[in-house]
């Protein structure tokens, strides 16, 4: 096991900087999760750490040991690509003993890691099998096997799971996750999915245009995000956003949508924060599990609106509204008798709003509530 550490890396492929500036500090034993979406730099970043890209600035580390001029094979890490990338001539245990065997490991060491592998996959009724013979979540679990036998410094994962099913994501992910438990093994793991992100992540580095937008645990990212783009990405369903300004009326504050639909008084609690901001253009962000069905309004703490579309999740129901010239999701309890067209009373969570600047990555005004959060991780 080893720690990994990124100082100011760059990657630039002609004109385009596809990597800028990035530094982090991966902890000996921590599972880190790039996530972001397609282009986002994250396997160009993986790709460096394994040696599989040449950098163009900056310094990598693993361990005490700067690596940038270490041949890939020389880096002590283990790679599982998306493709599982296994040699279709072999057999499950051939594939799992290869690289050992070019180390030119005894005999006896190779069978004794193998099968302690294969094991603690639930693979060992399938090492004389070929790939051709193995189904897709069968053959990812033969890829980690390979790398777990070669007892790296760090294993790197590339969207190990895009090519499963939903329902098999799932298992091997909880799969993955009680592994890391028991190897406690460093861990650099590309998702362009969130939730996966979320679940598996000791610490999510969410990344955007080539740059990191925000690090922290998945509790983090999630209740303080730093800016829209974060806030729009991590969650499900997405955010919602609504474009406005906050006002200040009998001695309180208030956001006020641009087309009047929408009227929520500020928290107390973020009120020193959003105070410098009063006046100017402002996005609000809600999460719809910020939000639950009211009887009746209340003034400065509903939103009414449309119902236009209602998505039945068993014991919770998606309710797409219309409000105003736009729509907002709420997932709230289920309740049967809501149809298409009717009016609905969208009780929100004052303590759960977020107010961020203008634009696609414009700042989270609420620096209080992330620094609390930062501190107490």
């Amino acid at each position: 096991m080893a720690t990994v550490t990124l100082t100011n890396v760059r990657k630039v492929y002609d004109q385009t900087e596809a990597v800028h500036d990035c530094s982090l500090d991966i902890a000996d034993g921590e599972f880190v999760v790039l996530v972001g979406p397609s282009g986002c730099g994250k396997s160009t970043t993986l790709r460096m750490v394994a040696g599989l890209e040449d950098m163009t600035e900056g310094t990598i580390s693993i361990g005490d040991r700067v690596v940038n001029d270490v041949h890939p094979k020389d880096r002590d890490i283990a790679m599982v690509f998306q493709n599982y990338a296994l040699y279709p001539h072999m057999t499950v245990y051939q594939n799992m003993a290869f690289a050992l065997k070019l180390r030119k490991t005894p005999k006896d060491q190779i069978e004794r890691r193998v099968l302690e592998a294969a094991k603690m996959l639930g693979i060992e009724g399938l090492l004389k099998r070929k790939p051709r013979q193995l189904s897709g979540g069968q053959r990812q679990r033969v890829a980690v096997g390979r790398a777990i036998v070669r007892e790296p410094k760090a294993f790197l994962f590339d969207e190990p799971l895009s090519n499963l099913d939903a329902k098999l994501r799932v298992t091997t992910r909880a799969e993955l996750k009680s592994l890391h438990h028991r190897l406690k093994t460093t861990t650099i793991y590309v998702t362009h999915d969130q939730e996966e992100a979320m679940t598996l992540g000791d610490r999510i580095v969410v990344m955007a245009a080539g740059i990191i937008q925000q690090q922290g645990t998945p509790f983090q990212v999630y209740r303080h995000p730093a800016n829209r783009f974060v806030a729009s990405f991590i969650g499900t369903p997405p955010m919602n956003f609504v474009e406005g300004a906050l006002v200040r009326a009998d001695g309180a504050l208030r956001f006020e949508s641009a087309d009047a639909s929408v009227s929520l008084g500020v928290d107390p609690s973020h009120a020193p924060d959003v105070a410098g901001a009063v006046g100017l253009p402002t996005t609000l962000g809600l999460r719809p599990q910020a939000m639950e069905l009211a009887k009746a309004p209340t003034p400065g703490r509903t939103i009414t609106g449309r119902a236009r579309v209602i998505e039945l999740l068993g014991d919770q129901m998606d309710v797409t509204c219309e409000v105003g010239a736009g729509t907002l999701v709420a997932r709230v309890r289920a309740e049967p008798g809501l149809k298409p067209g009717h009016t609905v009373h969208m009780a929100v969570d004052p303590e759960r709003v977020h107010y961020f600047s203008p634009g696609e990555f414009g700042d989270s005004l609420l620096t209080r509530d992330r620094a609390a959060a930062e501190t107490t991780a």
